[in-house]
């Protein structure tokens, strides 16, 4: 157990490495630079602000000198706002989680819920209504959805306030985000509940008089969990800092808006530490869902 933890962790440190490789030398392949406005800067002033952030050593030192500043748990700062980018994340990530975990729990418990559901009414009026709109909400994007929940709910109807920092109204963004996931995991419960029902210990439960409640969560859905927790893990770091439309409809003030921001602004040091946050938590919750394995089913072992 303890040899694969150590290998999953030296193998995941590689993945950041090529990750943050590859973002840093297409992020500079890009034409143009951070400085380059509408209203055009003096030669001296971009030579200046070039020499102030490295940017006018070869590509191959800047990211060295990334590299090193780095691996002493130093961001920088952000080229457009001179702000450490510690702590622009530190304020809005807070926000990006609580959105993202918030929307992974409700996709999780009614995605399990329905799925189970349709897996013990197969062919019945509530596993076909559940299957139109699970492949509903999968054929919506999430960017849809969340500008028809603004139009009605907010504009016409006003019955959900707009987000803003004071209400930290979260209903309609967390809706929106967690439709596609919890449309997906209905689907995958149903698919993994069906096979374990199918399953020789059910049968034999179903012979020793096991009561059938106790037959579905102990055995059925206990088993059937595997499939979701292996979707479920890098969803929940995907949710959490991916929701980048998502936060931008509803001008909310996450970590997802700072990284369009970025984007558009061509801001390196910043467009660098998100993505690295990202796949950071995508490499930290991909290993806790295999250690989740084992709980899941002890019958798993780790080579």
């Amino acid at each position: 157990m303890l040899k694969y933890i150590v290998k999953r962790v030296l193998l995941a440190i590689l993945t950041v490495f090529i990750i943050c490789l590859i973002t840093f030398f297409l992020m500079h392949a890009v034409p143009g630079g951070p400085f380059n406005k509408e209203k055009a800067l003096s030669q001296a002033t971009i030579e200046a602000l070039n020499a102030r952030y490295n940017l006018d050593k070869p590509v191959w030192q800047q990211f060295l000198l990334y590299m090193r500043n780095l691996f002493k748990g130093d961001f920088g700062v952000s080229l457009k706002n001179g702000r450490e980018i510690t702590a622009i994340i530190g304020d809005a990530f807070p926000v990006s989680a609580k959105l993202g975990v918030s929307a992974m729990i409700v996709a999780l418990f009614f995605g399990t819920i329905f799925g189970s559901t349709a897996a013990l009414m197969r062919n019945k009026l509530p596993d076909r209504l559940i299957v139109f709109f699970s492949t509903l909400f999968t054929a919506v994007p999430s960017f849809i959805l969340a500008t028809l929940l603004l139009l009605l709910f907010c504009i016409k109807l006003k019955w959900v306030p707009v987000w803003d920092a004071n209400s930290n109204n979260y209903v309609l963004p967390v809706i929106a985000l967690s439709a596609y996931p919890m449309a997906y995991i209905t689907r995958l419960s149903k698919t993994s509940m069906l096979d374990a029902l199918s399953q020789d210990y059910i049968r034999t439960a179903r012979a020793k008089g096991v009561s059938k409640l106790k037959m579905i969560f102990k055995h059925a859905l206990r088993n059937s969990l595997i499939p979701v927790i292996t979707y479920a893990g890098p969803q929940i770091a995907y949710i959490i800092t991916g929701s980048m439309v998502i936060e931008t409809i509803f001008t909310v003030g996450g970590l997802g808006s700072k990284f369009v921001t970025a984007i558009t602004n061509r801001d390196y040091t910043m467009i660098m530490a998100t993505t690295i946050f990202l796949a950071t938590l995508m490499v930290i919750a991909n290993l806790i869902c295999d250690l989740l394995y084992k709980v899941v089913d002890p019958r798993i072992k780790y080579d």
